[in-house]
């Protein structure tokens, strides 16, 4: 090969790399980008907005949102969001915030009005109905796949419930009376459980308080103390012990334990917990 032709393939190569590069970055610069308050919602907008979507999640799965502290880096990400998704807990004190020091005069930020705890079924389908709307609205160009996905989900979510409450029924856990975290009270009575008396975070559990829930455990039969993994994981640990339960955690967000990215396996994570904890 000639050197003018070895300076032209050269060229050429640069040139044609460059436009891959181009295009690349045209391609995720086109795409929708979404900060999500917590992997509940994070979770659904993957399942909904695919490859339409960047997702940068702000709270730690494993982490209560109430004792989330902002850091640089989620600033820095915000001032360049389209879109900001809020479960809507009373503990996301942080967000007026946030948003006055990310001064995105392109952002739109929507706070969650779906109530009751999002690891029930029923819920979660009703937030996607949600995130559907949020994602159809601020990128309508890519509407019907946002519709698409927001079904086949919303049908797998049907099809999981179905699968759990038929476990649930055959391992007959009405009969299975429990105390709980206040916070994942809702699941437990959704799963069919008696729940006879519930406690807030560690901080509320004065010696008082701890006194009451024992002679109420004791006097009702309680196997299980479960608390809320995201709060404390051992916040009931020493009212199981006084009544001889066993102590258990369960997560209300996906990720807040290993290999339960996805709402689907964090379901499954936390109702195989309850029945081998009954067997």
């Amino acid at each position: 090969m000639s050197k003018k032709h070895l300076i032209i393939t050269c060229i050429f190569t640069v040139v044609i790399a460059a436009a891959l590069i181009s295009g690349c970055q045209t391609t995720d610069n086109a795409k929708l980008k979404v900060m999500t308050g917590t992997s509940l919602v994070a979770d659904i907008v993957e399942q909904v907005g695919g490859n339409h979507v960047a997702l940068f999640n702000l709270v730690p799965p494993n982490q209560h949102p109430g004792n989330f502290d902002v850091k640089p880096n989620d600033i820095k990400t915000l001032t360049t969001a389209k879109l900001f998704l809020l479960q809507g807990l009373p503990g996301e004190t942080y967000v007026d915030k946030l948003v006055a020091a990310a001064d995105n005069p392109n952002l739109t930020v929507v706070k969650s009005n779906v109530t009751g705890n999002w690891m029930i079924p029923s819920v979660q389908s009703s937030a996607v109905d949600w995130v559907l709307s949020s994602l159809s609205q601020a990128d309508p160009g890519n509407i019907t796949d946002y519709k698409a996905a927001a079904v086949k989900y919303q049908q797998a979510i049907a099809d999981k419930s179905v699968e759990i409450e038929s476990k649930l029924t055959a391992a007959n856990v009405g009969g299975i009376k429990v105390i709980a975290s206040s916070r994942q009270a809702d699941f437990l009575q959704w799963a069919g459980f008696n729940v006879v008396a519930t406690f807030d975070d560690a901080s509320s559990l004065t010696p008082q308080v701890v006194k009451d829930l024992v002679d109420k455990g004791k006097s009702n039969g309680v196997t299980l103390v479960i608390n809320n993994l995201q709060d404390s994981e051992d916040a009931g640990k020493g009212i199981a012990a006084s009544i001889g339960a066993k102590n258990l955690n369960l997560s209300n967000f996906p990720g807040g334990f290993s290999d339960t990215n996805t709402w689907a396996q964090a379901i499954d994570y936390n109702v195989n917990l309850l029945l081998n904890a009954i067997k």
